[in-house]
């Protein structure tokens, strides 16, 4: 069965860094678009970086770009978002997806917290 378990989630200070993994099995992995969302509470989950099959494309909220990093790795079947320069508005659950451009959404992780504060 389809699987996505995100990792790396913290409490960390503004300005650091975070590196989250999302490692997916149960699926060809490299036939997907793998994206990252977050979630805080009351706000809907707002798209945050996504990354095209091969890794040749890739797209960002306004708010995180050049400070946040979307990879992966199609032989660990794994994907990556390497976030900098984080602030409080970082915080919230992160969700790694996966999708398929002709039948849409095929599964989601189930989250990893990352919390932003001094």
């Amino acid at each position: 069965q389809v699987q996505l378990v995100e990792s790396g989630g913290n409490l960390v200070q503004p300005g650091g860094s975070l590196r989250l993994s999302c490692a997916a099995s149960g699926f060809t992995f490299r036939h997907y678009v793998m994206s990252w969302y977050r979630q805080t509470p009351g706000k809907e989950r707002e798209l945050v970086a996504s990354i095209s099959e091969l890794g040749g494309s890739t797209n960002y909220a306004d708010s995180v770009k050049g400070r946040f990093t979307i990879s992966r790795d199609n032989a660990k079947n794994t994907v990556y978002l390497q976030m900098n320069s984080l602030n409080p508005d970082d915080t919230g659950v992160y969700y790694c997806k996966a999708a398929s451009r002709s039948s849409g959404t095929l599964g989601w992780g189930q989250g990893t917290q990352v919390t932003v504060s001094s």
